[in-house]
């Protein structure tokens, strides 16, 4: 075996013990039912944990936490498709401008951005509300989505949309009958890239939520501050799960076109 052999196979098991060796953690808390210092594996294994889990409100703050996830995509696109056409397809005035403003949000730390607008959202009295943390979790979801359609729409060749023109389609029609079917995959891919920003959205739920709307990250940070290890580890290690899941379908509908078109937005 010669030298290169052994780099590439210390590189994978280094690698690997990076990204399993937290992963393996969870794993064993969500089972250990006794684990003291200073023993290396827990005293005592079972299920019990698994069980106070489903038992408790973590299907509860699931619920909410999905159904929350699906409003901000399903407003942030009905928001962003249109105005990412237009981006992309007409001249602007002052694009960059408004593509930087939806960009500030994520210019700057969080916590100082959704604390400002955790004042302002419990002024309009909606504060420890679901339509309170929606809104919230739109300050975040626009960027991944204006920027991700005008992407989208730019990639699709404008050539396509003037053949329609010039056979006596109307700007509309051509938009609904040929640019909104060809962007269909990317339109897939934003709201996935939306939805599992707003599943695992912690710090603005906190803040504008707390403590009247439970979502599985806020559970997982209450359950980490009672100091209940082995549900913060199975919430954690459930949270991934649909993470994991939709991942894998957005490396489907994630197209290079897409991803090349932002350096021409």
């Amino acid at each position: 075996m010669n030298r290169v052999k052994i780099a590439r196979i210390v590189l994978v098991v280094v690698i690997s013990f990076i990204i399993f060796g937290p992963l393996s953690s969870l794993v064993i808390w969500s089972v250990a039912e006794k684990w003291y210092w200073p023993h290396l594996l827990p005293q005592q294994v079972g299920l019990f944990y698994w069980g106070k889990v489903f038992q408790g409100r973590m299907m509860q703050a699931l619920q909410v936490g999905v159904l929350i996830a699906c409003v901000v995509t399903a407003l942030s696109l009905l928001m962003t498709v249109p105005l990412g056409y237009v981006l992309a397809r007409f001249r602007v005035p002052f694009k960059a401008v408004v593509l930087l403003i939806f960009l500030l949000p994520q210019a700057f730390p969080q916590l100082p951005v959704f604390a400002n607008a955790t004042v302002y959202l419990y002024r309009a009295n909606l504060g420890g509300k679901v339509p309170g943390v929606i809104l919230i979790h739109m300050v975040g979801a626009l960027v991944y989505a204006v920027w991700t359609m005008t992407a989208v729409f730019k990639s699709i060749p404008a050539s396509l949309e003037e053949a329609a023109i010039n056979l006596g389609a109307s700007r509309i029609r051509t938009f609904w009958n040929i640019s909104l079917p060809l962007a269909t995959p990317g339109i897939i891919a934003s709201a996935l890239l939306i939805f599992l920003y707003s599943l695992d959205e912690f710090t603005g739920t906190l803040l504008v939520g707390s403590p009247f709307v439970l979502t599985l990250p806020v559970f997982m940070y209450n359950a980490s501050q009672g100091y209940e290890l082995p549900v913060a580890s199975i919430t954690a290690l459930l949270l991934m799960i649909p993470g994991i899941i939709l991942l894998l379908v957005l490396e489907r509908y994630l197209k290079a076109e897409y991803l090349s078109s932002f350096g021409r937005i």
